[in-house]
């Protein structure tokens, strides 16, 4: 499991390591943060169709279903 700055996600891209819907290339388009202004999850969107869908940040730290960067 990789660390990551939460605060540094917003923008970053990633790699789908199983392909769905032919979606493999992400970005993260935006962070959702608790009362406290911690980040608890983030919305990523597809590149190839632009679709969107939110997930706990915490998943892309996940080696065997994220990878970071374009690959």
């Amino acid at each position: 499991m990789r660390k990551l700055n939460p605060e540094k996600l917003y923008h970053s891209k990633w790699t789908a390591v199983v392909v769905q819907n032919k979606q493999k290339h992400f970005m993260v388009t935006r962070l959702i943060r608790d009362d406290h202004d911690n980040v608890v999850a983030c919305e990523i969107e597809a590149v190839i169709n632009r679709k969107s869908r939110q997930m706990d940040w915490q998943e892309l730290c996940e080696p065997v279903c994220w990878k970071q960067g374009w690959q």
